[in-house]
């Protein structure tokens, strides 16, 4: 019998290099408004702690241009990870690839719709379906007002399998002063969820604190 061999963590694998050295982000920009925020998100990730890997739909490369004025693959940090959407061969589309959890920023109410399901029509559904199934940190934020019937309901099924929902809700009790810092509030939130140090907005420290 031949004998086993230590599997090797710094492999290079067609997309690019990857340290599995380093725990590993996938985010996915899908078609809904809120392209700032997956913009603020990327920027916000450690480089040096955390590998990231980026999927996109069609139709949210063509929000992210529409509302930055820049195309996605054009403004990313140089660190990040890309895979088509098509792509069932990534590492992303596995459970045994290493993930510490999934953000999916904006979230389309489809992209909600088939995560609920359990459909994997797409790598930005069967990498969900896969931190669903491993235990692993979902993170959805919707940005779709209002909502019908159905939205709730497949938010309520998702939560129910594990997914944290987290809408694109800023507050204001931080008084911001400009749009960036609605946005910087909603990316904390979900740095805060992952796990992620940050230093976007403060905690709540009660009134006397002023905070």
């Amino acid at each position: 019998m031949p004998e086993c061999r230590d599997f090797d963590c710094t492999r290079v694998p067609e997309s690019g290099a990857l340290n599995l050295k380093k725990q590993n982000l996938t985010v996915a920009v899908t078609g809904a408004s809120g392209a700032g925020y997956a913009r603020k998100l990327l920027r916000s990730i450690p480089p040096g702690k955390y590998d990231v890997h980026l999927v996109s739909s069609e139709a949210g490369r063509l929000v992210y241009k529409l509302e930055t004025g820049v195309a996605l693959s054009e403004d990313l940090p140089p660190e990040v990870h890309t895979y088509e959407e098509t792509d069932f061969a990534a590492p992303l589309a596995s459970g045994s690839f290493p993930c510490a959890g999934m953000v999916i920023v904006p979230c389309t109410m489809g992209t909600l719709g088939a995560i609920a399901a359990g459909l994997s029509q797409n790598l930005i559904h069967r990498a969900a379906d896969v931190c669903l199934k491993e235990r692993r940190p979902l993170i959805l934020v919707p940005r779709e007002t209002p909502l019908n019937r159905i939205h709730l309901a497949n938010m309520l099924k998702a939560a129910e399998a594990g997914a944290i929902i987290l809408p694109a809700m800023p507050g204001f009790y931080h008084k911001p002063g400009c749009v960036q810092d609605l946005i910087d509030f909603v990316v904390a939130r979900i740095l805060d969820q992952l796990g992620v140090e940050h230093n976007l907005a403060g905690p709540w420290m009660g009134l006397e604190s002023g905070s």
